[in-house]
């Protein structure tokens, strides 16, 4: 038990180093350069997910259940694509029909995400 709440929280802080990489892409991307938050965000994703995946197979998971890089990089990125789009989903409806700005519908999309993307990548990628 000790073992998962120390590697929950290596998780926890590659993900809120990913978060910032994300939001401040996100963040630039819609006030610097106007471009739409549903095109800002699958940009700033995958910032974001190449930090935690980096972060994650160095720092946070001692174990893993494929040795082929490329394999493991594939499923990681594909629990991403998944989290992706449940990151527009979220996003567009917080900001189309809640009237929510488009920054703090991030902030809370961020973390549902963040637990969906943990739980798949615990079961199907690291022990």
């Amino acid at each position: 038990m000790k073992h998962h709440l120390l590697e929950f929280s290596r998780y926890f802080a590659a993900s809120g180093v990913a978060l910032a990489v994300d939001l401040a892409l996100y963040g630039t991307l819609i006030y610097l350069f106007d471009a739409s938050y549903l095109v800002a965000a699958p940009i700033a994703f995958i910032a974001g997910l190449i930090c935690v995946y980096l972060l994650s197979v160095r720092l946070v998971f001692a174990t893993r259940r494929v040795n082929h890089p490329g394999v493991e990089f594939t499923l990681f990125a594909a629990i991403g694509i998944f989290g992706l789009l449940l990151t527009e989903l979220l996003l567009y409806v917080f900001v189309e029909y809640l009237a929510a700005s488009p920054f703090p519908a991030k902030l809370f999309t961020a973390g549902i995400v963040f637990c969906s993307n943990y739980a798949f990548r615990k079961l199907l990628l690291f022990r």
